[in-house]
Order: C-alpha cells, then structure tokens, then sequence
C-alpha cells in the first residue's frame, strides 16, 4: 500500500468475534481505488482459503479527524 500514490495511512483492527476491519486513507479517490485493485488481487491469491466468507468494499469521504 504505501507505494500507492497518495498513500496516508493504513489500519488493521479485530473487531471481534472472527471479524477483521481494514481501512485505507488516501489522498485522492485515486489512490483508493488502486488500493482496492491491489487488495483485491492479494486476498484473491493468497487468503481466500482462510475467510469465510468474502471482504465488502466500500469508499467514502473523510468528513471528520482528531
């Protein structure tokens, strides 16, 4: 990911009960949507066989931050 132009930040969370949360911040949509291509292709090749069930994807603006 930080090779992606734009690239800020990046976190992985449990969230509990078998469930994992990534999140993304980029500069531009840009950089997102380059960011989800090569997610996509990452899990595809090399975790799909541990999640059960596939990842959602969804994008926004960043509206607040401390």
């Amino acid at each position: 990911m930080r090779q992606i132009p734009g690239f800020v930040a990046y976190y992985w969370v449990d969230a509990g009960d078998g469930v994992m949360v990534s999140t993304s911040v980029f500069e531009d949509r840009a950089g997102a949507e380059a960011s989800v291509a090569r997610a996509t292709d990452f899990v595809r090749e090399q975790l799909a066989s541990l999640l059960p069930n596939p990842p959602e994807v969804m994008a926004g603006e960043v509206v607040a931050s401390a």
